[in-house]
């Protein structure tokens, strides 16, 4: 068996690590990959994984919900254990004080993978190695931190923003042993056979435009669309009074479009007449105005179309936002989603912020391995 996957609802520390130890029993594992529930002391948690996989890369983060095959769940942790069928080779590297100094945490990062793997970042090919990042969901760096590993390679890099299950008081990242916030989990594999990556939102693009015309960069706050208030231009663009303009926020998000395809900018709130954005958006950007459609018919379609173009697929790591969750949940959604995922050993999060070519939210990133 190249890869599996496992779920605990345990909910003492010990016992739960127990469980996935037990259920990966047997295996030659390269790799554990695994989120957690926010209610599992992080210290205690990070060092019963590394104590129960002795001589394995494992690496994970705290969650707003977890997922695995067939079913969304939490307070569990979900697991994924990868042999060498899937991982040829493995780098995982702990990015500290990425508020601080997050470039710097990245030029050190880049040259212990160019020490491992014995060939520069630039020049790897896209086709061999990946790049999976998990990053402190309230440290407000994935577009540094994006943007930077986006200038030294060519390669994808994919992963979420970890959670705190919506406390929104701390996130915490986990590798070799320990726990960290204000910090991100940056791994590099060299995939073993062919992977896919997978971005699926659930949107139309309207014939709408918004310019952002003055912003606070660093806050993730527009002022003004249009030459306008950032509230009244939103407002008139979705159809409803200003004072009602938060109501729209989850069916009608703006996004960047590049080729035709969007990449989502959620709003969160407003403060005045600004709206703060769970991702940055830059001044003279020009954005559509989105409108939410059928997360599940969508979801099931691009799974579907990846496999068959793919042949076969022997897993999915998936970092879904939990804003999908929270729409999902709405609609009574959560269980047909889900069920996209029974036959297929998959593993993933809600999340608050996903990466892959910078940082977007209201999407599900998939890495598919064949």
């Amino acid at each position: 068996m190249k890869i599996k996957v496992s779920y605990t609802t345990e909910k003492q520390t010990d016992a739960a690590v127990s469980a996935l130890k037990s259920d990966f029993s047997g295996m030659e594992t390269k790799a554990v990959l695994f989120f957690a529930s926010s209610a599992f002391p992080p210290d205690e948690l990070a060092s019963a994984m590394e104590k129960a996989f002795p001589g394995v890369s494992v690496f994970g983060c705290t969650t707003a919900g977890e997922i695995c095959s067939g079913f969304m769940s939490e307070n569990s942790i979900v697991a994924m254990a990868m042999t060498g069928g899937i991982i040829e080779d493995l780098r995982v590297e702990v990015l500290e004080d990425v508020k601080g100094n997050a470039k710097g945490a990245l030029n050190k990062a880049i040259d212990a993978f160019h020490a491992h793997f014995k060939i520069p970042l630039s020049e790897m090919d896209f086709n061999k190695y990946v790049g999976l990042i998990l990053i402190d969901g309230l440290s407000g760096t994935e577009e540094i931190l994006m943007d930077a590993v986006g200038n030294v390679t060519n390669i994808n890099i994919i992963g979420g923003s970890a959670g705190d299950d919506l406390k929104f008081a701390k996130t915490f990242v986990f590798a070799h042993g320990k726990a960290y916030s204000n910090a991100a989990i940056l791994a590099l594999v060299k995939a073993a056979g062919p992977f896919s990556i997978l971005k699926t939102q659930s949107f139309r693009i309207l014939d709408k435009t918004l310019v952002a015309t003055k912003v606070n960069e660093k806050y993730r706050e527009v002022i003004e669309f249009n030459g306008k208030s950032a509230v009244e231009a939103y407002a008139e663009a979705v159809g409803v009074p200003a004072e009602k303009a938060s109501d729209a926020f989850m069916r009608y998000p703006i996004g960047l479009v590049i080729d035709g395809d969007p990449y989502v900018r959620s709003p969160q709130r407003i403060e005045g007449n600004s709206i703060v954005f769970y991702c940055n958006i830059l001044e003279g950007m020009e954005l559509s105005l989105l409108e939410s459609t059928d997360i599940v018919a969508d979801t099931q379609k691009a799974v579907a179309d990846m496999k068959n173009g793919m042949g076969s697929v022997s897993g999915i790591i998936n970092f879904h936002c939990i804003l999908r969750t929270l729409e999902l949940k709405s609609k009574n959604q959560v269980g047909p989603y889900a069920a996209i995922f029974k036959d297929i050993p998959t593993v993933g999060f809600s999340t608050y912020g996903e990466e892959l070519f910078g940082h977007i939210n209201q999407t599900s990133t998939m890495l598919l391995f064949a």
